[in-house]
């Protein structure tokens, strides 16, 4: 039995995708709670399940069409590597782990867990065939992610942090269209791999980029300046942190509409700027949520 091709057809490297799992317990308060920390952890690992789950069914429907893409026709199965009988045990062995993981937790986390699954059934077998469907059920498997994780600690979500969430995911999603199209540079054999390719063209996708980065921009504002938000943190620091904001949304667009990367998931492992830029974001938010009321006070004491 090929393990290696086991291994590599759940894509272990996209777990980091479920690191938003972990964004309510830093902006809901609980960054020193350490028991909030590990069932967010739980969480994520039944995310890490339920989403190997859906890579595996998807690219059970997508072994012929993967064989058109210069990367993806290496998949285990588009190259013939790994067989469909192994590929469909290996996805019923995920989700059962992946909900037997978010029972430990929580009746809600498993609600979360069934609706993040029947959303990637209704998107490999329907929804992925229909343009624009297919980047909001991208987008809305982010926001599953999300609440799982304010599921798992008892918080309740901002709405401005899920619009934030949405339209950001939204915006790479779109981004990510665009890369395809790129990547494989023929229109015929872009729409073989995806027929959804023939309706995005690259100036609809560039308008659609613009405006869903513009909205997540102006949410993410609109939350740091929220009353519930400065009352919560002290502070209404979090805005800025627009520049850098503005840089990682800028180079993602750039790295991903020039191809550089095949996905978004490429671009975070990979590209350094793009990392230290991230980190730095993180390193101030996490500075203005742990002691936003301190550094404020601090500052209005030098004048």
């Amino acid at each position: 039995m090929p393990l290696n091709e086991i291994v590599r057809i759940a894509r272990p490297g996209h777990w980091v995708k479920n690191i938003v799992v972990f964004f309510p317990v830093v902006f809901g308060m609980h960054a020193t709670d350490g028991r909030a920390w590990l069932r967010a952890l739980g969480a994520a690992v039944a995310f890490c399940f339920a989403s190997s789950f859906s890579y595996i069914i998807n690219d059970i429907r997508d072994r012929a069409n993967d064989r058109y893409h210069r990367r993806k026709k290496d998949r285990p199965l588009a190259s013939g590597k790994l067989s469909v009988s192994t590929a469909v045990a290996e996805a019923t062995v995920c989700v059962v782990l992946g909900f037997a993981v978010a029972s430990a937790i929580s009746s809600l986390l498993c609600l979360v867990i069934a609706a993040y699954v029947v959303l990637q059934v209704c998107y490999t077998l329907l929804l992925k065939q229909k343009a624009l469907v297919d980047v909001i059920c991208i987008a809305m498997g982010f926001v599953l992610r999300t609440v799982s994780g304010a599921v798992a600690i008892g918080v309740v979500v901002s709405p401005w942090l899920f619009v934030c969430m949405f339209t950001l995911c939204l915006f790479m999603g779109f981004c990510k269209r665009y890369n395809e199209i790129v990547t494989i540079g023929d229109m015929a054999r872009a729409e073989n791999h995806r027929n959804t390719l023939i309706a995005y063209t690259p100036d609809l996708l560039t308008h659609l980029i613009t405006v869903s980065a513009g909205i997540a921009v102006v949410a993410f504002l609109f939350y740091g300046l929220a009353d519930r938000t400065v009352e919560q943190f002290g502070t209404n620091y979090f805005v800025y942190t627009l520049p850098i904001v503005v840089y990682a949304v800028f180079r993602f667009a750039m790295l991903s509409m020039n191809g550089s990367y095949a996905d978004p998931t490429d671009l975070f492992l990979h590209d350094r700027v793009f990392q230290m830029t991230a980190l730095l974001w993180a390193v101030s938010m996490m500075i203005i949520i742990c002691r936003g009321r301190e550094l404020a006070g601090w500052i209005q004491g030098l004048y």
